[in-house]
């Protein structure tokens, strides 16, 4: 089966078609390090760390690159009000970026993070290029794109040029059109700047300054990737200005189009129904959220919206998340403690069947355009089948065993949850029988006792209980 993705080029789903055989370059538009980052750059950087976990799946060659953009005007200010150097202040939330990513497990799958000041030099090549092209001119220190040159502007926003004056534009006297972008701007006191040399009506010209944000990712990509290449996400938020505005830089200056072949686009989170943004203070940090829940249900709560739907989160539905995940490891863990057969009766060859059918459901769901959600039913669906099949039956035969668990933990893997062996971790015969206790008094309607055996557990084994929509789950928590 062919991989289907939407493309919001084309506003449309489309094969996937790698520009070089069975390769794929995939760039994602990374952290801008001034604070530290919320729940919705989580949303981001898991969806794309799954996509590609997919397609490594599935056998492409991925080289996937995230940028860091360590010189704006938002590091500059927050460094400012803090009476430190920008680039300290970068490199300590860069820092701390990396270990929410190492954290979530989404930095182990990414090639390369480079930073935007790196490519200064690739940076001055193509605005050269653009300048020569008639794409860009000079405004004193400053150097714009003229969005009125390049015919195709609004293809990716699907806009009329009309509607851009009330999205975001910059503002600054003198410029031909207000929607006009700096490719360059001047130096201003006290701020880090660079040098370049350009050549403008046949005559070499000095730069100070520093780069402007849309030149940083085109630059970066074309010295990496070159002209052209397969994947660039990001964010909804940044489809204009952002990635309009890499469009017009790319094309007008290497001259291939697309320079994209597939632009995909994750969407935004809401905190209790209400947009996440650092600007309102409604946000709430991947570490915070790590430390209270745990990685998983960061990812299983990520897995459970489409890439492309806005996500909504509260304290409600991530503590949903993390039941579903300790439910899909207590059931796993009952399962993995049958007792082997060697032989294969014909409810273990039903059972086979059954995980053979799940690999192909979960797969076609994967294929047409990641669709987590419904991979994720079809994993939780197949737990629960082994979960039957382990309370209705007295052994199982190895070899199915096997198949079973390898099936269903290499597909959970790839969304990045069950990476753990704490299936594992086989509950000594006493506490079950205590746990068969506490399910009978709870269906008898006697909670208080109940409650009395889920302390005993805890106390005496370590054995966490959570009562769930889908059954009793049980983890080791310590004491």
């Amino acid at each position: 089966m062919p991989i289907m993705l939407y493309n919001t080029l084309t506003r449309s789903k489309e094969e996937l078609k790698p520009v070089n055989d069975n390769a794929l370059n995939i760039f994602v538009c990374g952290l801008t390090p001034y604070d530290d980052a919320h729940m919705g750059h989580a949303k981001t950087f898991v969806d794309f760390d799954v996509i590609v976990r997919w397609l490594r799946h599935r056998g492409y060659k991925v080289r996937y690159v995230q940028n860091i953009t360590d010189i704006e005007d938002k590091i500059i200010n927050r460094a400012r009000e803090r009476g430190i150097e920008p680039v300290e202040l970068e490199r300590h939330y860069e820092k701390r970026f990396m270990d929410d990513m190492e954290a979530l497990w989404a930095r182990q799958a990414v090639d390369l993070f480079p930073r935007s000041t790196d490519y200064i030099e690739a940076m001055r090549s193509q605005i050269q290029l653009l300048l020569d092209k008639g794409y860009a001119y000079q405004l004193e220190q400053d150097v714009y794109y003229d969005v009125s040159k390049f015919k195709d502007y609004t293809k990716l926003s699907g806009m009329r040029i009309e509607e851009l004056e009330k999205h975001r534009i910059e503002l600054r006297q003198g410029k031909r059109n207000p929607y006009d972008f700096a490719l360059w701007k001047g130096a201003k006191e006290g701020e880090p700047s660079w040098k370049i040399t350009l050549r403008i009506d046949g005559r070499d010209t000095e730069f100070v300054g520093r780069p402007g944000w849309h030149i940083e990712d085109t630059a970066m990509t074309h010295e990496i990737f070159g002209p052209q290449y397969d994947i660039h996400g990001g964010a909804s938020e940044l489809i204009f200005p952002h990635h309009s505005n890499e469009i017009a830089q790319a094309e007008a200056a290497f001259g291939v189009k697309p320079f994209v072949r597939y632009w995909l686009h994750t969407g935004i989170v809401n905190i209790n129904n209400a947009k996440m943004s650092k600007s309102l203070g409604n946000f709430v940090t991947i570490r915070e959220v790590v430390a209270r829940y745990g990685a998983e249900a960061v990812r299983m709560l990520c897995a459970t919206t489409h890439y492309s739907k806005e996500m909504n989160y509260t304290d409600a539905l991530i503590l949903d998340a993390r039941k579903r995940n300790a439910y899909m490891y207590s059931a796993l863990s009952i399962f993995y403690g049958m007792r082997e057969a060697e032989a294969e009766g014909a409810d273990d060859a039903a059972l086979r069947t059954r995980v053979a059918l799940f690999v192909v459901q979960f797969g076609e769901a994967m294929d047409d355009n990641f669709n987590t959600p419904l991979a994720l039913s079809r994993l939780m669906a197949m737990i629960g089948e082994l979960r039957v099949f382990a309370g209705t039956h007295s052994q199982v035969s190895a070899s199915v065993k096997a198949y079973a668990l390898s099936s269903v933990l290499e597909l959970a893997q790839t969304l990045g949850i069950l990476t753990s062996d704490a299936y594992k971790h086989t509950m000594p015969a006493e506490a079950g029988e205590l746990v068969r206790r506490r399910e009978a008094l709870r269906k008898d309607g006697r909670f208080n006792e109940a409650d009395a055996l889920r302390s005993e557990l805890r106390k005496r084994f370590g054995i966490a209980l959570e009562d769930t929509e889908y059954g009793s789950a049980w983890y080791f928590a310590g004491a």
